[in-house]
């Protein structure tokens, strides 16, 4: 198992607060990484994908009060986005039992949805810690190490594939899942053409300056559309936009950000550390 940087974070997190939310795309560790702590603790695991498992939270409070003593993971907690208020009565009764910190886990794909479900539940109670995909750090750190990455991306599955054609494979049914179920069950409805478009004109223009006007001209929408678009792509946590160092209170110019495709980041959001997406051409 590879050794993640936020794994230390995490574990802070769940020794000063009662809930923690760790937030990424899909398939970039954040169950393995869950999995490995609940082994250690010996937590509690809900996967909330699995309808027997989201009836067992039927009733929240019925079935989660006799576990106050241990750790619970509820993984794609967007998916009983009402949990979040029942927690809130969890915590705070645990807390007048002397049970602060390290109550819950929750992972969740979507970082938009999460917070704000999350912030309007459990102010004050709740901690967010970021995963990001494979850094070169996390790789090896050596050439080789860097040429893998560069070339098959930071998620983990498809950095560890037996061979290129196995993580191109991997990558190729990735964007399919996103574009053809998970965007959809965050209901937006989005021609999973378009946005593939999108997203490949993203890749290839990895770390310009973004350009909506260009990007609807090449899709035949409007720009006010392509920033939408961008923003969803953007809160499932696979773009990253990054402002300009730059303050002009005088004026009212606003400069362009730079676009990347959340493939492989370190903890710090900076240019260096984000590699692109393979994606085929453009016809």
């Amino acid at each position: 198992m590879i050794e993640r940087h936020a794994s230390r974070s995490l574990r802070k997190a769940l020794g000063r607060q009662a809930a923690v939310a760790l937030i990424g795309p899909r398939q970039v560790g954040k169950t393995t990484l869950a999995l490995d702590i609940a082994g250690e603790s010996g937590a509690l695991y809900l996967d909330l994908e699995a309808g027997e498992e989201r009836a067992k939270l039927a009733d929240p409070v019925l079935f989660l009060r006799p576990h106050e003593d241990r750790l619970v993971i509820l993984d794609e907690v967007h998916r009983v986005p009402e949990l979040f208020s029942e927690l809130r009565g969890l915590i705070d009764q645990g807390r007048r039992r002397g049970r602060r910190t390290g109550r819950f886990l929750v992972l969740g794909s979507a970082s938009v949805d999460l917070l704000r479900q999350s912030g309007e539940s459990l102010a004050g109670r709740i901690e967010y810690v970021e995963l990001n995909p494979l850094s070169v750090l996390e790789a090896g750190g050596g050439d080789d190490s860097l040429n893998l990455l560069w070339v098959r991306g930071g998620f983990p599955d498809s950095f560890l594939a037996q061979d290129n054609d196995d993580s191109l494979a991997f990558r190729r049914n990735f964007i399919r899942t996103y574009l053809e179920r998970d965007v959809q069950q965050f209901g937006w409805q989005i021609p999973a053409e378009t946005l593939e478009r999108l997203w490949t004109m993203l890749a290839h223009g990895q770390g310009t300056l973004l350009n909506t006007s260009k990007l609807a001209s090449g899709l035949s929408i409007s720009a006010r559309t392509v920033t939408g678009y961008i923003d969803l792509l953007a809160g499932l946590l696979l773009v990253r936009r990054l402002q300009p160092f730059y303050a002009n209170v005088r004026k009212r110019l606003v400069k362009s950000p730079k676009v990347y495709v959340a493939t492989a980041a370190s903890s710090t959001p900076s240019w260096a550390s984000w590699i692109t997406i393979p994606l085929p051409a453009i016809p």
